[in-house]
């Protein structure tokens, strides 16, 4: 029985997810409807954008996201909202404020991602300084929490990761917006990263690996895994890693899905129809190191709210190719 179940599984898996397409033919397909969201949605008064991935902690969903009064990340603090419904939300409060004046998150906090590992709750941020040598100087902290509602503890490490001091690296500039997964008994984080003198256009997908949630992260040889994607959005499927590609980089990858067995080396498997923009997933199995991940169904997206910005959900529809029929 426990046979029959395991390729039932491995059979409902490929319907979503089929063997990366290495020839000219068509890809299966993943598109997007959307709703405006209660207590998080539209608001005159201020700007929510770059939600994170969304995690259920007993009956409640929780998204964090950046919030401040204009339009961009680079004036705002961490706030976050709980759902019972994942559509009507309450907006709890502030979880990461600035730091203190001279620090390297003074300036900003913003982009946030969660991992609950050990019996705790890893919240990573984006900052930024007030006198940076290049603009933006972003770099990448952890405030820790045992509970999902704070109080929450920026590490005394902070920041776990920061912009190469090797000027030809891919992320000599910048690194930003983490996304989490538990592999192989450790803790992975996606991020992007700019190399100094190139576009947000040029930005690529860098992969950190630590032992301990709270780090050190370390770079992997073969980065940057992805040679594109300004907007980090991973899961995990099956025994792999799946990746949501937006616009930037390589036409052969843009808005498309790619999945990679060993978390690294991603090819596509789908076309994307009108992808998400800053989204975050509901990815139950992120943590579980399950090697059981399916192709979430929902997430979070920002959306602009006349000059600012809203989080709304997206519903996906994932598609099979039709070449063959």
């Amino acid at each position: 029985m426990k046979t029959i179940l395991t390729c039932l599984w491995a059979a409902c898996l490929l319907v979503a997810f089929p063997a990366p397409n290495t020839q000219a033919q068509s890809y299966a397909t993943a598109s997007f409807s959307r709703t405006t969201l209660t207590g998080i949605g539209p608001d005159k008064k201020v700007s929510r954008r770059d939600p994170s991935d969304v995690i259920k902690v007993g009956d409640l969903y929780y998204v964090w996201y950046s919030r401040g009064p204009v339009k961009t990340g680079y004036d705002a603090t961490v706030w976050y909202a709980t759902s019972s419904d994942g559509v009507n939300w309450t907006e709890q409060g502030e979880a990461v404020a600035k730091g203190e004046t001279g620090a390297w998150d003074e300036a900003s906090v913003f982009t946030p991602n969660i991992l609950v590992a050990e019996g705790k709750y890893w919240l990573f941020y984006t900052a930024v300084s007030t006198n940076p040598k290049v603009k933006p100087d972003s770099k990448i902290g952890i405030a820790v929490s045992n509970s999902p509602d704070g109080p929450w503890q920026k590490l005394a490490t902070n920041p776990v990761l920061k912009n190469s001091d090797t000027p030809s690296d891919f992320d000599s500039h910048l690194v930003d917006d983490s996304c989490l997964l538990v592999r192989d008994g450790k803790y992975w984080l996606y991020y992007k990263g700019r190399q100094l003198g190139r576009s947000p256009a040029e930005t690529k997908m860098g992969l950190a690996i630590a032992e301990s949630p709270g780090g050190p992260y370390i770079r992997h040889p073969e980065n940057p895994v992805i040679p594109g994607n300004h907007e980090v959005v991973i899961w995990p499927q099956g025994s792999g890693v799946v990746a949501m590609v937006d616009g930037h980089g390589p036409k052969e990858t843009a808005n498309s899905i790619l999945f990679a067995e060993d978390g690294i080396h991603f090819a596509k498997t789908h076309d994307v129809i009108d992808r998400p923009k800053a989204g975050g997933t509901y990815r139950p199995e992120a943590f579980t190191d399950s090697n059981q991940g399916e192709a979430p169904t929902w997430g979070v997206e920002m959306d602009p709210a006349g000059k600012l910005l809203c989080i709304q959900r997206v519903d996906i529809e994932w598609k099979e190719s039709n070449e063959n029929e």
